[in-house]
């Protein structure tokens, strides 16, 4: 049953998201802050995560030299791509979305902010 309560709340997080109607590129360079820590948006500066240049359109789990869990590298195996949506699923809630994940972070709660995200994800992926 929390399973479906997961999966109903992951949705609308989601499609909120996806259907907002101002990405706005700036202001999630903003909220991407809370990403830089262990985050680059660079395509080649690893940090205690990967580093996300280039991330739309690339297999989960692949970038040369990072140490991935053994579940982020499973998932792209099993055919997980970086694309919008999943993007979104994952900024919502990470150990949700690939269970067992290096990923201490908690996840994006505001849909707003996942999308401007994944708008600015989008325009470093360029």
């Amino acid at each position: 049953m929390k399973h479906i309560a997961f999966l109903a709340l992951t949705a609308s997080v989601v499609f909120s998201a996806l259907e907002a109607k101002a990405q706005d590129v700036d202001a999630g360079m903003a909220v991407f802050k809370k990403c830089s820590a262990c985050h680059a948006a660079d395509s080649t500066t690893n940090k205690v995560g990967p580093h996300l240049g280039g991330l739309l359109g690339r297999t989960a789990g692949t970038v040369e030299g990072f140490n991935y869990s053994k579940a982020m590298i499973e998932a792209g195996k099993s055919g997980l791509v970086w694309d919008e949506t999943a993007l979104a699923e994952y900024l919502a809630a990470p150990k949700a979305r690939v269970p067992g994940t290096k990923m201490a972070f908690a996840g994006l709660k505001k849909p707003d902010e996942v999308a401007n995200v994944v708008a600015y994800l989008k325009s470093v992926s360029e």
